[in-house]
């Protein structure tokens, strides 16, 4: 059988060389018939070429010997010449080698290793010395430091750092190195030059790459499958959640458990819908937390496995952080990414602030009205509490006043209502700091007073609407808590949610299916998307255990923990910002062990307080049941408990009568009362002093503002 064509290709110079010797001229007569069967053959153009530049070296090498022997000189020198003969053949050799593969491999003869063949191919192309002439190196002086192999049945591979000398900076290419070891130039990986120092630059070749594995079942071909390029495709595309964004990770751990940064070119990226988001990911909810940053363009966004905040914070490590700080505000939990989550309870300078509490059974609501009044306590803030549902609260003893029960809840709202007339009668312009503590009336299960079954809805919607309006700049907050942020529990009233949220924060807890939904009619601006019945009761893996019978961990004498639940897990929101997800303090103890021995913070001696007990029992509002009674003068009027002898109304007369409702006759009375008074009225109270009729009275209000000799502030008339 005769030799193959790569064969011929690659033996036929080295037999050139040693016939050269003594053929003389007829050696070039065979370099011309072996190129001519090589171009015959279709070899490519670099073997091609390499074959003449053999047999000419060859040829010439030939001629010189011939003439060496014909003049009768040494035969030693004629031998001599078939060294750069037998070079050429060796030169050609290499260039039509098909890779490593063709390299002499390790024997224990002491031939060159891989890794000798490595640098040998390294020296002799890219950085020298190199015997061989005519040949450009890529970077002189550019060796391969730190060569380190990775050889396998499937992969072979080599990685180490190109260095040149101080003041230099390396010139290699990827390009360059694939072109040398005759491999594609995306197995060749080189670092960033701008994270190195110029001299040094790390690289590794990947000589054969592993076969790639079959797809996996489900996966088509071109599909999305990294963070980045699922959003992409879902989340950035003009009808996702975040249209015109880019995600950048700066962790990744997996496909569920990453963190990253959504940027949006110069345009703020706003509100964004977390429904939305989490079926542009097909993710749950509970699996998203959103963080907003510093730029208005950038946002925050973690998918989590197993949730950070399923192990809480215990109440009694962060004890110190329950009082309120310098700026008002006190720690109610902790954020998704681990940061104190605060609260405000007051604004110095400004007044107090509302809190607006969203949570179901078994939520966690009363571990965090526990905790409020904990924080109020160590704050040294006055607490009136309202607790419809009787036994609720385990802190209640830490409240100046505590109205458990139906009735008693209802007193609580009346004698928060007559506090905050006491101060506006005492402080007609509002100068702070207060002589007087600050307030926080806490309204537990607030929809059994405001709904419309209530038998209190009429007066206790009124009562609350003046107090989320009026109370804040008089030292006065509002703590409400309701079951779900339905539109019914606040007694159909827009007035209440508004006041809550502009004035302080809103914090969403679990609610019942079909109950939490925070859009459409119970839509609430930063909280877009969030449905509350979609945060489980449990964590995940706890069903699990449950149908396996699993009963691990599950000691008889053990306390709860608080990976047993998802007690106060849910979202904060404050004023002008995005709801972020958080979970509140662990009651690992019970908040009344914390409070030291202090008494409850008291409210100051004013004569709403000295007369709370009547106050409690006497309905602020008209026999209608609508109109609020407008001054603490009149309250306590209607007590029949005042501090001092009202002044008796005088004798009605015919309200026809020119003489006793005469325009004259009316407006220097007005004036007297209102002066001998000093406290503001409604036109309805002051027509009932003088005996008259409201008809009567408010158009001569309003001649007597215009003359500046009255004012009117929400509808209660003073004199100037």
């Amino acid at each position: 059988m005769g030799p193959t064509r790569a064969q011929f290709i690659q033996y036929a110079p080295a037999a050139l060389a040693l016939a050269s010797v003594t053929a003389g001229p007829w050696s070039a007569l065979a370099a011309a018939a072996a190129g001519a069967g090589a171009w015959a053959a279709g070899v490519s153009a670099p073997a091609l070429r390499s074959l003449i530049a053999c047999g000419i070296t060859a040829s010439g090498c030939g001629i010189a010997a011939h003439q060496i022997l014909t003049t009768g000189m040494n035969p030693l020198f004629a031998l001599g010449l078939a060294v750069p003969a037998g070079a050429a053949a060796l030169a050609h050799h290499r260039n039509t080698g098909a890779g490593l593969s063709v390299l002499p491999a390790t024997t224990a003869a002491g031939q060159s290793s891989q890794a000798q063949v490595i640098t040998a191919w390294w020296t002799e192309f890219i950085s020298g010395p190199t015997q061989t002439e005519g040949r450009k190196l890529i970077q002189p002086g550019a060796v391969l430091a730190h060569l380190s192999l990775d050889a396998g049945d499937e992969h072979a591979s080599f990685s180490g750092i190109i260095t040149v000398p101080q003041g230099q900076q390396v010139r290699v290419k990827a390009a360059d190195i694939a072109s040398v070891y005759q491999i594609p130039i995306s197995q060749v990986e080189m670092g960033d030059p701008k994270h190195y120092a110029p001299n040094a630059l790390p690289v590794t070749v990947h000589l054969k790459r592993a076969p790639e594995l079959p797809e996996q079942p489900g996966i088509t071909a071109g599909a999305p499958t990294t963070p980045e390029d699922l959003w992409a495709a879902h989340v950035a595309v003009p009808d996702g959640a975040m249209p015109g964004t880019t995600l950048t990770l700066t962790r990744y751990d997996g496909p569920l458990d990453w963190e990253g940064i959504a940027t949006r070119d110069r345009k703020a990226i706003g509100t964004v819908n977390l429904q939305a988001l989490a079926g542009n990911l097909d993710l749950e909810t509970i699996q998203i937390a959103l963080a907003p940053t510093d730029k208005p363009s950038q946002m925050g966004v973690r998918v989590m496995r197993e949730h950070a905040l399923m192990h809480g914070t215990m109440l009694s490590h962060v004890v110190d952080e329950l009082a309120m700080d310098s700026r008002g505000y006190v720690r109610l939990g902790t954020y998704i990414d681990t940061r104190a989550a605060l609260v405000p309870l007051a604004q110095p300078g400004s007044g107090a602030r509302h809190l607006y509490l969203v949570g179901g059974s078994r939520s966690g609501k009363s571990g965090i009205l526990e905790q409020i009044l904990l924080s109020a306590h160590r704050s040294r803030i006055g607490v009136i509490l309202a607790s419809p549902q009787a036994g609720t609260i385990a802190g209640a003893h830490l409240a100046a006043y505590c109205g458990d029960g139906l009735d008693e809840a209802m007193g609580a709202l009346r004698l928060a209502y007559a506090l905050m007339l006491d101060r506006e009668a005492r402080y007609r312009s509002p100068a702070f700091p207060f002589t007087d503590p600050l307030v926080l009336i806490v309204i537990d299960e607030a929809h059994m007073l405001l709904s419309v079954s209530s038998p209190y809805h009429a007066e206790a919607k009124a009562i609350v609407e003046q107090l989320t309006r009026r109370s804040l700049k008089r030292g006065i907050g509002v703590v409400l808590a309701t079951q779900t942020p339905l539109a019914e529990d606040l007694g159909n009233s827009t007035v209440i949610r508004s006041q809550l949220l502009i004035g302080g924060g809103a914090v969403f807890l679990r609610c019942a299916k079909g109950q939490g939904s925070l859009v459409g009619v119970n839509a609430v601006e930063g909280a877009e998307g969030i449905d509350l019945s979609m945060i489980p009761s449990s964590w995940p893996g706890q069903y699990a255990k449950v149908a396996d019978r699993d009963m691990s961990g599950l000691a008889a004498e053990a306390s709860a923990g608080p990976e047993d639940g998802t007690f106060g897990l849910g979202y904060l929101l404050t004023p002008g910002s995005q709801a972020v997800q958080f979970r509140s303090l662990h009651l690992d103890v019970p908040p009344a062990s914390l409070a030291g021995s202090q008494p409850p913070v008291a409210v100051e001696g004013c004569q709403a307080w000295q007369f709370r007990e009547v106050i409690t029992q006497t309905a602020v509002v008209d026999q209608r049941g609508k109109n609020l009674i407008g001054s603490l003068a009149d309250l306590l009027t209607k007590t029949e408990q005042g501090p001092a002898p009202l002044p008796q109304p005088r004798a009605q007369t015919d309200p026809a009568g020119p003489a006793a409702d005469g325009q004259e006759l009316i407006k220097p009375r007005i004036l007297e009362l209102l002066r001998e008074e000093s406290i503001p009225m409604t036109a309805e109270t002051i027509a009932r002093k003088l005996g008259t009729t409201a008809k009567n009275v408010k158009p001569r209000l309003s001649e007597l503002k215009k003359r500046n000799e009255i004012t009117n502030e929400n509808g209660l008339w003073r004199a100037a």
